[in-house]
């Protein structure tokens, strides 16, 4: 290989690994900050200042405060627990058991959130910045729910007498976080007793009984 092109690709990636540090370094301060002050409180200025950058590097990596706590609540939510979950129920072909399983994506994703963000939800729960981008996360959770009941209502295993749309707005509502904090911060569950009470709630909420007794028999 040419002595200069490997030159060059080492180069650039050293500046590759040096960019992914200073932006795990400027998240990790940044987290500390909004837990221990709140968001509203925390600048720009001192965001860099603790991070050992400037001010414009925080600005050209995330462009905003909002930036931040975006990527901080993506980190959280989306970490490598829940890409692990989903992926288990990506590879899962019985829309039943996909329902199911649903309950594990859901679990990694709050028990992640509570262990990382629990301490900027306490100082800053009420935020207008957090409200705005924990509405986005919403959204997207949302969808991404779709295609497990379009698998659920295409194999005629839905529960009768309710709607794709009502069955969407069910495990919406069921997988939310206001469920999981009530049970689990509020309530004192188990993160294995939140999972096995969503799993069970959810197929008896979404799939139709006589095929689950029908599974039960065969069983």
């Amino acid at each position: 290989m040419n002595e200069s092109k490997t030159k060059r690709t080492y180069s650039s990636a050293a500046r590759a690994e040096a960019a992914e540090e200073t932006r795990a370094r400027i998240l990790t301060r940044a987290r500390a900050l909004f837990g221990t002050h709140g968001i509203e409180a925390v600048t720009i200025a001192e965001i860099a200042r603790q991070s050992g950058v400037s001010a414009s590097t925080v600005y050209a990596v995330f462009k905003s405060k909002e930036g931040i706590l975006r990527s901080l609540m993506e980190q959280a939510l989306f970490g490598p627990s829940t890409q692990a979950a989903q992926q288990i129920l990506a590879n899962v072909g019985d829309p039943v058991e996909a329902i199911a399983l649903t309950a594990r994506v859901s679990r990694s994703i709050y028990e992640s959130e509570s262990r990382e963000l629990g301490p900027l939800r306490n100082v800053s729960g009420y935020a207008p910045a957090l409200r705005t981008i924990e509405e986005e996360f919403e959204q997207a959770r949302y969808a991404m729910q779709e295609e497990r009941l379009d698998r659920l209502f295409a194999a005629g295993l839905a529960k009768p007498g309710i709607s794709l749309a009502e069955a969407r707005r069910i495990l919406w509502m069921y997988t939310s976080r206001d469920v999981y904090r009530m049970l689990v911060v509020g309530g004192g569950w188990t993160h294995d007793r939140y999972e096995e009470w969503l799993s069970q709630t959810l197929v008896e909420a979404l799939v139709n009984a006589l095929e689950m007794g029908g599974r039960a028999q065969r069983g």
